[in-house]
């Protein structure tokens, strides 16, 4: 059994006043047992991506860096893992969305860089993230192997599968997902359903628990192109069966914590065999981006 903390919250313009925050939140979860803790997607800042801005890049740091060790000092002082995610400048010009897990002792465990980067109005965030080159590797922690990924990953079953494959425990999504303004309440309703149904089918197609972490609050675009993102938090936590063990608001901040079995998953696989039954010999064609066939021939003896 291990108990694991989610942070979901509000950011503002003020980096310290976030890091601040969060850093609250943090000790609220360790102080109801949490051994590992998991905050939304570049939890340090504003969600930036809403508007094409060079001058923006200056939010981004090294990894190990300012907020390594920040967040490391307060690891190792409460003795729990962290799962951050932090805008990365690798060097001039080439910038990262990268995850990095901290151990309880405050030493770098492993990161991950976003490998699926979405360039959408409200979200460009291709001006700013090179795609992420270190793969879909699972962190070794004291807690387990945490196989994590960063929001836009979690539509695609793939990650989630070769993250699986490679032995994860579970499959962690730091994520900043909400409704853009001029969509209907209709709309908005299938957006939020959708991303959560993904993200369940993810742990049942796997077997393994689930952890979505999002942001909540409105945010303004910079831009006044669009009317902002009120980002619809909903973070949660799934089982290996896609069974909801717990469920955030949608528009309040909330340090929550919940135990997870990490042995059911090797229950739950024996009573679903799907890695038994993956049929990989014809799993090729899913490395070409479009599959095309001949056209249907209604006289097949003309092809014998």
């Amino acid at each position: 059994m291990m108990k694991l903390g989610i942070v979901q919250r509000s950011c503002g313009p003020d980096r310290d006043a976030n890091i601040a925050g969060h850093a609250e939140m943090i000790r609220d979860c360790a102080r109801q047992g949490a051994e590992l803790i998991v905050l939304q997607e570049l939890h340090n800042s504003l969600y930036f991506c809403q508007t094409e801005d060079p001058a923006l890049f200056d939010l981004a740091e090294p990894i190990p860096g300012p907020s390594t060790e920040t967040f490391g000092a307060l690891a190792r002082e409460l003795g729990v893992v962290l799962v951050l995610s932090l805008f990365e400048r690798r060097m001039a010009g080439l910038y990262h969305n990268t995850a990095v897990v901290l151990e309880r002792d405050g030493s770098m465990a492993g990161k991950y860089r976003k490998m699926h980067i979405p360039d959408d109005p409200a979200y460009y965030e291709k001006f700013y993230f090179t795609p992420g080159d270190l793969g879909f590797a699972p962190i070794d922690t004291s807690v387990g192997r945490l196989g994590v990924l960063v929001c836009w990953d979690q539509w695609y079953p793939e990650a989630a599968r070769l993250m699986a494959l490679a032995g994860a425990e579970l499959l962690i999504y730091p994520t900043a997902i909400g409704w853009e303004s001029s969509d209907s309440a209709p709309e908005k309703a299938r957006q939020r359903d959708a991303w959560i149904t993904v993200q369940r089918a993810h742990a049942i197609a796997n077997g393994l628990p689930v952890v979505s972490v999002n942001r909540t609050g409105f945010e303004p675009d910079p831009s006044g192109v669009t009317g902002g993102i009120q980002f619809w938090g909903s973070s949660f936590v799934a089982g290996p069966q896609g069974e909801m063990l717990l469920e955030a608001p949608t528009d309040k901040e909330a340090a929550l914590v919940v135990e997870i079995d990490l042995a059911r998953s090797e229950t739950v696989r024996r009573m679903w065999p799907f890695f038994r039954d993956r049929r990989i010999d014809t799993f090729g064609d899913l490395t070409k981006r479009g599959i095309e066939r001949p056209a249907f021939c209604p006289a097949a003896d003309c092809c014998r």
